[in-house]
């Protein structure tokens, strides 16, 4: 039997469409996506109709519609319109995909009290036939106790499904940290294994908090940080073979609140 094509993922922190000059472009980040031909790529700090910094536009659905994709968006701040009769204003994830996306749903995460709330947004995507579990979240960025928590609850969210996942994310966190540690008693880092260098994500910083996991029934054949002036993130594309044979799934679908 022929092997199947390597399926590429990215991950990518788009600072509402905002690079380090300031300047909203969101042609940029679409440009680096169709780029680095990503067949799945997980999105966060996206906008919907958010507010003045980014026009008001549905970013997930204009980045989708640009590069001819299908989109899942998880709000996790979902505000009411400026006006009435005005669309709601919502901040979160996206996962744009190649593939078909069979269903999904967008989870909050723990929040202590003040700190911004998070979630987990979840796709099941059927690549070449092997239905895929595919996360995408954003942790918090303040608090590594809360970071601690969220990280927690994605593994135990994630781990309840059988078959193949693939986690991607702004994790806040550096390799080593204790909730970058709870990550990877159930998923591998895909960096860690092919990528060359420190792979830093963030500039400003010189560290690397973006991160593509999958589960160990994943093979990686290669990591890359991409330079670009699309966001103040460098995003992370992922070449993985899936496995051909997926054990039969169980329907957790009361774990995760539905759009």
């Amino acid at each position: 039997m022929p092997e199947q094509p390597p399926l590429r993922v990215a991950t990518f922190n788009i600072h509402h469409g905002r690079g380090p000059d300031d300047r909203l472009d969101l042609r940029r980040v679409a440009n680096v996506i169709r780029a680095g031909r990503a067949g799945i790529a997980g999105l966060q700090e996206v906008d919907r109709h958010c507010s003045r910094r980014s026009e008001f536009v549905d970013q997930a659905a204009w980045l989708a519609a640009e590069l001819g994709m299908d989109v899942v968006f998880g709000a996790n701040l979902d505000l009411g319109p400026p006006a009435p009769g005005g669309r709601r204003r919502q901040y979160g994830t996206a996962i744009l995909s190649r593939f078909p996306i069979r269903d999904s749903g967008n989870t909050f995460l723990p929040r202590f009290p003040g700190s911004e709330q998070r979630g987990l947004l979840r796709a099941t995507i059927v690549v070449h036939g092997v239905p895929v579990q595919v996360c995408n979240t954003h942790l918090q960025d303040d608090d590594a106790a809360e970071r601690l928590e969220q990280a927690r609850a994605v593994r135990a969210l994630i781990t309840e499904r059988p078959g193949p996942v693939i986690l991607t994310g702004d994790f806040n966190a550096v390799p080593g940290a204790p909730e970058i540690r709870v990550l990877i008693r159930s998923l591998r880092d895909a960096w860690a294994q092919p990528g060359a260098g420190p792979g830093h994500t963030f500039p400003a910083t010189g560290s690397r908090i973006d991160y593509v996991f999958t589960s160990p029934d994943v093979e990686v054949r290669s990591a890359t940080v991409v330079p670009c002036d699309a966001s103040d993130h460098l995003p992370v594309f992922v070449d993985m073979l899936l496995p051909e044979r997926v054990a039969p799934r169980v329907d957790v679908a009361s774990h995760f609140r539905h759009e």
